[in-house]
């Protein structure tokens, strides 16, 4: 069996060895096992459920909830020459019933199929069909977090999944997820019957991406000035807002400033999200502006940044959707700019929440706070994030040498008495003012409010006059980030919380990160450009991947590249589909001659290796005359 994996993983996917513990979990699935595997975006999952279809007999069932998932998945195995096929709203009704037809025939290896579609009367009686056949390989469930009542993708749907061990006791189950911790983990197992399954847990750690986090102050231009300063301006990457009108108005903007960039959110009208997408996947260098409705299932490899302007609600999304990054290996990016302000927000959306039906609110509130205070955690740190990131998957790591923290250590400041002053104020003045106020207080400005209400005679005025404005504004906003101090939002008063006790009585303390320094300002340019201040290191924004040391190589990925582009513009496929990157990088670094040669390239199966070979060798010789 494992002699046989191997030649499925060579001779239909192209690749010459498992990663990980690939092998392992195919080997157990293949068997008749039950397997849970937790598998980081881009890290081989599909493998791990497609090769045992292909090795058991009959119909692997593949539970997907997004029709843009299912679809880029069975395309891409139709290109590797396996039959595939998926059932969803987007057919019609003889397309269906063709997909139907050809599974009761024993025509198709893998169904995808949305979970709502599997639990009808008419495809459980199917199922039960092939079953009694035996012809009902195993079931894959796909996106499994999306269980989890309390996780960020909770789909109500798949809770009826229970139903599979239940009808169909001797069909081996495979449930897949890239970001579960260990609650969502747990939830998992329970709801979908997995307490005998075996579990594979892989590292969770991303290398290739570079995380970086900022204070929030204008996330408009400091995001632009991040994708310039790091060379994306022509990259795909995705940008994720926390409001409809703010994904809008971002798009917008980054199109006046000389982007490629389009809006999505669950707002706008199908049709417009769903070409929208398809440009994202079949354009280079498009950048989406996105609420949480866009990216699960994405499986676009070259995206080189994923920017938040908004704090997403927890460190799984936070890494669910950075991880849509770089998924081809090659460097990437995940910047975040972060204030007090979204700190405030999204503990209002918890309070404010009803939860799903059935939940214990109660349970729910503590463990969305919890799960805030964690992703805070992260962006306060001044040690290693990926160190921390990792730590909150329970996974041991050492300072990366990847992340800013890790390549420009943050100066640090002891601001616990600063901190005391400051709850101090708030309580004295009876918790019923707001930052700016507080501030004038503490260094001491006699204002006329400040003298109308009497409290130029306040113990705490001017006791803060050591501290510049930016100081104090600092203060307050680790304050309320670290929940010291709550934020009544109809009058913006600051009032102090159970955790400020503790601090008051100086039994704990309070150390931030020194203010940085304000970063130079991009200067607009004629047409809407940006970047002059950094123009000098903008690159010719070539694909990634055509930085091979050697100048004949590169110019024939170039060329490969364009070969690819026209090709899968004539099939309707996006580029990648057709071949990785890293597949193109190799072709040019290698210089295949034969047939055979070109065999031993890693993602060149043998039916991509049918359609595409002549056309790529004729291309690699065309070069060599050329040199």
């Amino acid at each position: 069996m494992r002699r046989d994996a191997d030649d499925i993983l060579a001779r239909v996917f192209g690749y010459s060895a498992f990663r990980g513990e690939q092998k392992a979990i195919i080997h157990h699935v293949a068997g008749g096992g039950d397997a849970l595997v937790l598998m980081p975006t881009g890290g081989g999952k599909s493998l791990c459920y497609q090769i045992p279809a292909l090795l058991r007999e009959g119909t692997a069932i593949v539970v997907s909830p997004l029709i843009a998932l299912m679809y880029e998945q069975v395309n891409t195995l139709k290109e590797a020459g396996v039959a595939a096929e998926y059932l969803n709203s987007s057919l019609d009704a003889d397309s269906a019933r063709a997909v139907e037809q050809a599974l009761r025939a024993g025509k198709l290896q893998l169904l995808y199929i949305a979970p709502e579609r599997l639990m009808t009367p008419r495809f459980l009686e199917l199922l039960d069909g092939l079953r009694d056949t035996h012809q009902l390989a195993l079931f894959a469930i796909d996106e499994a977090h999306c269980v989890s009542q309390w996780g960020h993708d909770f789909r109500p749907e798949y809770l009826q999944l229970t139903i599979l061990p239940e009808r169909y006791p001797r069909i081996p189950r495979i449930a897949l997820t890239a970001t579960a911790d260990r609650q969502t983990r747990d939830e998992i197992i329970e709801r979908l019957h997995l307490g005998a399954a075996r579990c594979f847990i892989s590292s969770f750690d991303r290398p290739n991406i570079h995380y970086a986090m900022v204070e929030k102050a204008d996330p408009r231009r400091q995001l632009l000035s991040f994708i310039f300063q790091s060379q994306l301006s022509r990259s795909a990457g995705i940008v994720y807002c926390l409001s409809r009108l703010r994904a809008e108005k971002t798009a917008a903007w980054l199109s006046q400033n000389g982007l490629v960039a389009l809006p999505y959110h669950a707002g706008l009208p199908t049709q417009v999200r769903a070409a929208h997408q398809q440009r994202f996947l079949r354009e280079d260098g498009l950048v989406m502006v996105a609420t949480i409705a866009f990216g699960m299932g994405i499986d676009k490899p070259d995206v080189r940044f994923v920017a938040h302007i908004d704090l997403p609600r927890s460190v799984e999304s936070y890494y669910q959707e950075t991880g849509r990054a770089g998924r081809d290996g090659l460097p990437a990016q995940a910047w975040m700019a972060w204030g007090a302000g979204d700190v405030v927000q999204q503990r209002r959306r918890i309070e404010t929440s009803e939860g799903e039906a059935g939940m214990d609110y109660e349970a729910y509130r503590q463990l969305a706070h919890r799960r805030l205070s964690a992703l805070v955690g992260l962006a306060e740190t001044t040690s290693c994030r990926r160190q921390q990131l990792l730590a909150y998957f329970d996974e041991e790591a050492a300072p990366c040498g990847n992340c800013d923290n890790c390549v420009a250590p943050p100066q640090t400041w002891d601001a616990t008495e600063a901190a005391r002053k400051a709850l101090s104020c708030i309580y004295r003045a009876g918790q019923r003012y707001g930052a700016g106020y507080l501030i004038d207080v503490l260094r001491g400005k006699c204002t006329e409010k400040v003298r109308e209400r009497g409290h130029e005679r306040l113990t705490t005025f001017g006791i803060g006059q050591n501290l510049d404005e930016k100081h104090w504004q600092m203060v307050f906003r680790q304050l309320v980030a670290k929940d010291f101090v709550n934020v009544d939002e109809r009058y913006n008063t600051l009032t102090l919380s159970e955790a400020a006790r503790p601090l008051l009585r100086g039994e704990t303390r309070f150390l931030t990160r020194l203010p940085p320094e304000k970063p130079p300002r991009l200067k607009k340019q004629r047409k809407g450009a940006w970047g002059a201040t950094f123009e000098n290191n903008i690159p010719s924004n070539k694909a990634p991947g055509s930085d091979i040391p050697d100048a004949v190589a590169n110019a024939l990925f170039e060329r490969l590249r364009a070969w690819r582009a026209g090709t899968a513009k004539a099939r309707n496929l996006p580029a990648y589909i057709v071949f990785h990157d890293t597949t193109l990088r190799e072709i040019a670094s290698a210089r295949p001659s034969t047939t055979e040669e070109l065999r031993q390239v890693t993602g060149v199966g043998e039916r991509k290796l049918e359609a595409y070979g002549k056309e790529i060798l004729e291309l690699v010789a065309a070069a060599a005359e050329a040199e």
